[in-house]
């Protein structure tokens, strides 16, 4: 079999097989003999029809079309063989020539790209120097005292942050409408929790008060009969709570059960540590991220559409995945966001696409430097991954296939190098 290979764009290809003759018409035999097995003729069994009479109940196009199913996939084989490319999405055939002397077919294939790599070292990116304020330390405070706050009843009007015990029910032109009602709910008044223009209207009520209040709803609101519509909710207010914050103290600090922290001056130090130890990882996640956006800019590869594709859906099954885990179904998260699935995926698509380009470019690092992954790289990770999803190894090392484990482990070792030679 004779094939060319011609390049197109967006990591595209086009293998042309010119088939030979004596595959071709080996190949329409066996077709012929196939569809005669197919004809029915009456006064004849079905198969047992003879050749010369079941020929003139299967039509040449149909025998040649038959071949063809027989032809393809050896020559895309073959094809793909000789010119050493790597497929990455199922190619679409093409018929070029068919006549019952020639059969010529072209298969537009998705390859994986390419990647040129300019320069990747010593590329002197600066990370960021971490410094810890003691204003941000303060504000964990801050922030401890009111996690820890409590609400006691006072006998005074509502006002901006506290929280509000009411009944309520809404109207729309003087009917309730479902949804629109609930009792004894406790609203923090300032959270926007409810719709603009909701909670202000409450700033001044005293307990057992009653009151119409007028809002309108978004435009954009996810119940289509609501949206944009003025409303008037009947209000009851029962009860009116403000926060009271203690004091943080060592008493406080002693109830919070961390180890080694006893005092609120071990809580300063301890605090200091641990904002210190989350800006440094964000610090080195920047810096890596840095690095990489450099290297791609330094490369030239494509993208390929399908490998964008295929990573988007595979973010959307883990966005799947991690809303089911919460009590939702996709098609709630529709009605509740007002975002369709198209929507979502549109939404993903940038970063599929940036994820896509930083693993083709670790990939090149990977052939161009050399890396591989050592056996005891290997079982250390089989290790790993047991623990992680509590199996145990041998489990692992059926699930996952052991080229795909060194391959993850190679592409972790180019981070790293990476990471390794571009700081400034």
């Amino acid at each position: 079999m004779k094939s060319t290979l011609n390049k197109l764009e967006n990591a595209k290809v086009e293998l042309i097989a010119e088939i030979e003759k004596s595959v071709w018409k080996d190949a329409q035999k066996k077709a012929f003999d196939k569809l005669v097995k197919k004809v029915n003729v009456s006064g004849f069994r079905k198969g047992k029809v003879p050749a010369s009479i079941a020929k003139k109940h299967v039509s040449e196009q149909s025998v040649l079309l038959e071949a063809v199913e027989t032809v393809a996939q050896p020559a895309l084989v073959a094809a793909v063989d000789e010119h050493k490319i790597e497929l990455i999405a199922r190619p679409n055939l093409e018929i070029e020539k068919l006549s019952n002397e020639e059969c010529t077919l072209k298969f537009i294939c998705s390859v994986k790209p390419e990647v040129k790599l300019g320069e990747y070292k010593n590329l002197e990116i600066k990370k960021t120097r971490v410094m810890v304020k003691n204003e941000e330390v303060e504000e964990r405070l801050t922030k401890l005292a009111e996690e820890h706050a409590s609400l006691e009843v006072v006998d005074r009007a509502v006002e901006n942050g506290d929280v509000a015990v009411i009944d309520f029910e809404g109207f729309l032109n003087d009917v309730a409408f479902e949804g629109g009602k609930g009792e004894n709910y406790p609203l923090t008044i300032g959270s926007g929790s409810f719709i603009p223009g909701f909670e202000e209207q409450l700033i001044g009520m005293k307990s057992e008060e009653t009151k119409d209040i007028t809002v309108t709803f978004p435009e954009n609101y996810q119940a289509a009969e609501l949206a944009g519509k003025e409303v008037v909710f009947k209000i009851t207010l029962h009860e009116v709570k403000q926060k009271v914050t203690p004091e943080v103290n060592d008493e406080l600090i002693e109830e919070l059960a961390i180890e080694g922290v006893k005092t609120v001056e071990d809580y300063k130090k301890h605090t200091k540590d641990s904002i210190r130890e989350q800006k440094q990882v964000e610090a080195d996640n920047k810096y890596l991220e840095e690095v990489l956006e450099k290297v791609k800019e330094n490369a030239t590869f494509d993208v390929p559409e399908v490998m964008v594709e295929e990573e988007t859906n595979n973010m959307f099954e883990d966005f799947k995945n991690r809303i089911t885990q919460q009590g939702f179904t996709v098609e709630l998260y529709e009605q509740l966001s007002g975002q369709k699935v198209e929507d979502i995926k549109a939404t993903m698509k940038t970063e599929a696409e940036k994820r896509v380009g930083t693993r083709l470019i670790l990939e090149a690092v990977v052939a161009k430097e050399n890396i591989t992954a050592t056996e005891e790289d290997y079982k250390a990770e089989v290790k790993k991954l047991a623990e992680l999803y509590k199996q145990t190894e041998e489990v692992i090392q059926n699930a996952i296939p052991k080229t795909a484990i060194e391959s993850e482990i190679s592409v972790r070792k180019a981070l790293e190098l990476l990471r390794d030679t571009n700081q400034a």
